[in-house]
């Protein structure tokens, strides 16, 4: 086979969770345009449709399922479904993911449950799902949406640093126990993100000069950038691919260089 085609998706049916806009929605656009049939997930009606305009302004003809991540019995139904009108799910992304930015003395109990949830049990409900499938199908393919915060701790982000923490490991024990039946799941840690959501934190001061975060993020990434959504595609198309069929449990860190890097000396 030649090398371009092992990159091909065509014939693929991919689920992406949380997958209407964001991150998601830059993968998904990416398998599309490597062939894979799209499926994609929402908690509400509204956060659904949102999801169908953005893929009809870009051609893609998707197919979108309103279904809780945290909750098994949707989850196990929505694969049944898709399974039904679609076909066996090759490629999922665990995608679906909160934050909340509260120092740890001053976070409820209940704050961090809802981020472990959604961050790390809703991945493991919905891997548990489509791995019968994918082992009666003879392959399949997990692509878990970890973070810098798997490997580095910061301030404010007790839970949600545990739980890309957690992901990581998931996706590596995921590998362990599957990897025999041809089943391979890594991850993508993503760096800062250049999205509508990180706008304020890349303004320009009343003064003219850089944002104090953004000038902490430029300094601290040897690209001297924020990453833009669109470059995390090429990298999941690679993962819910053929090229990557020997590699397994990594966790592929797109960040442009800062768990490389140190920072500058002061001059």
């Amino acid at each position: 086979m030649a090398v371009l085609d092992l990159f091909s998706l065509k014939g693929k049916v991919a689920l992406i969770t949380g997958g209407s806009y964001g991150i998601g929605f830059e993968i998904a656009k990416a398998l599309s345009e490597a062939g894979a049939t799209i499926c994609f997930n929402d908690r509400n009606e509204e956060t659904l449709q949102k999801g169908y305009d953005n893929y009809n302004t870009v051609g893609i003809k998707a197919h979108g399922y309103i279904c809780d991540v945290t909750n098994e019995e949707q989850v196990q139904n929505l694969v049944k479904t898709i399974e039904k009108e679609v076909g066996v799910i090759d490629i999922l992304v665990n995608n679906a993911g909160i934050i909340k930015r509260i120092p740890m003395t001053e976070m409820k109990v209940e704050e961090w449950r809802q981020v472990i949830d959604i961050d790390l049990t809703g991945p493991f409900i919905c891997a548990k799902a489509v791995i019968p499938s994918m082992i009666a199908k003879g392959h399949g393919k997990i692509i878990n949406i970890c973070s810098m915060m798997s490997e580095l701790g910061r301030e404010t982000v007790s839970a949600y640093a545990a739980a890309k923490g957690g992901l990581k490991m998931l996706t590596r024990n995921i590998c362990a126990e599957y990897a025999d039946k041809n089943i391979q799941c890594n991850a993508i840690g993503p760096g800062y993100i250049a999205t509508p959501q990180t706008a304020p934190l890349r303004e320009k001061q009343v003064d003219g000069t850089a944002h104090p975060f953004d000038q902490f993020i430029c300094s601290r990434t040897p690209a001297g950038r924020w990453l833009e959504p669109s470059e995390l595609g090429a990298p999941a198309v690679f993962l819910a691919s053929d090229a990557s069929n020997a590699v397994n449990g990594h966790i592929l860190y797109v960040d442009g260089g800062i768990l490389a890097y140190i920072g500058r000396q002061p001059k």
